[in-house]
């Protein structure tokens, strides 16, 4: 068998710009590729600081169907799990920035988890596992 892994995951977003201000000033994400393509379209990739893995592939809705979707790609399931070595100091600094919590903190037996809110609505949770 081979070596897989997923390597983007498309985001869908109302405007490129917005988007990416949102995920790299207020997550603190960091700016991969921000390439121009045809019919006004960019190839916007963004990934957690210091993350080798996953990247989100920020893509702006281009029909009424996309945009219907934005902030409801998994119909109010959580979408995406950041996680983090530091729980309480990603949780904290997130809030400062404006970033909304759904919940309050909770410890699980696998982890220290809180769900919050993207620019769109999208559901992600915070994550810190216990291991």
């Amino acid at each position: 068998m081979t070596n897989q892994r997923i390597g983007y995951v498309t985001l869908l977003v109302r405007d490129y710009d917005e988007a990416k201000a949102w995920y790299c000033d207020t997550l603190g994400f960091t700016l991969i590729e921000d390439t121009p393509l045809a019919d006004d379209k960019r190839w916007l990739l963004v990934a957690p600081q210091g993350s080798a893995g996953t990247r989100l592939l920020l893509a702006r809705a281009a029909t009424a169907e996309e945009a219907n979707r934005v902030g409801a790609q998994t119909g109010g399931r959580v979408f995406l799990f950041l996680h983090t070595d530091n729980f309480w100091q990603d949780f904290h600094a997130m809030r400062a920035k404006g970033v909304h919590f759904r919940e309050d903190p909770r410890q699980e037996s696998y982890d220290t988890v809180a769900v919050f809110e993207d620019i769109y609505g999208n559901l992600w949770d915070l994550l810190q596992l216990n291991r």
